[in-house]
């Protein structure tokens, strides 16, 4: 009876511990496929967050310099289309983006004087045969040309030396103050396309008003 009894201890103990080895397992596995999942899920969640970018236009800083007797301005744009833009785009419709400046002596006691309005208007186009993005400045009709929407657009966010007005024309001792704004200028896209984009509002995309004060310096 003893002997029966004391064969059967490691039976026993061999069962409990691929038991013990088997839930491990399991519990691991199914730790795992939780972590695949929350990646995937992540990866998703970005995806669809790219996907419905919005578009957005800021102007992120400005600034101006006097050179030889000339106000230049400097800009730092971040310009993203929206997706009916993009399509339009892709599809062979030109669009233009232009760039409002608005120079104004400020008067402490009532409102501010305008003193000059400037408008710059670049042409983003798409060419379809050599998939490449051409920016036309309308103003100087300069090109260049980009691999990339990407490429494209943050060259239209470097605004650098655009001559803003001859200092001889300002008041010396008054206070004059700048701003600006990037707007996608649906005045200048093809009628039809140009009424849709007055009902769909994601079509239109415009930043704020960005202001600082003349550098004299």
């Amino acid at each position: 009876m003893l002997a029966s009894t004391s064969s059967r201890r490691p039976v026993g103990v061999f069962r409990a511990r691929s038991i013990s080895l088997g839930a491990a397992s399991r519990f691991a596995r199914a730790v795992d496929l939780l972590v695949v999942a929350v990646l995937l899920l992540g990866a998703a969640s970005h995806a669809v967050a790219q996907e419905v970018d919005p578009g957005r236009f800021e102007v992120r800083s400005a600034e101006t310099t006097l050179e030889n007797g000339v106000y230049y301005l400097n800009a730092w744009l971040e310009l993203r289309l929206p997706p009916e833009a993009r399509e339009a785009l892709h599809s062979g419709v030109p669009l233009t983006i232009r760039l409002d400046v608005e120079l104004e002596q400020s008067r402490r006691w009532w409102f501010n004087a305008g003193v000059a309005e400037l408008t710059w208007r670049y042409e983003l186009d798409y060419h379809a045969l050599t998939e490449r993005y051409v920016v036309t400045n309308l103003n100087t009709r300069d090109r260049r040309s980009f691999s990339t929407l990407f490429a494209a657009l943050n060259e239209l966010g470097r605004i650098q030396r655009l001559a803003l007005i001859d200092a001889v024309l300002l008041e010396p001792g008054r206070r004059y103050d700048v701003r600006l704004r990037v707007v996608l200028d649906m005045e200048r896209l093809p009628g039809p396309l140009s009424l849709v984009a007055f009902w769909r509002r994601d079509f239109s995309i415009a930043s704020e008003w960005y202001q600082w004060r003349l550098d004299e310096s």
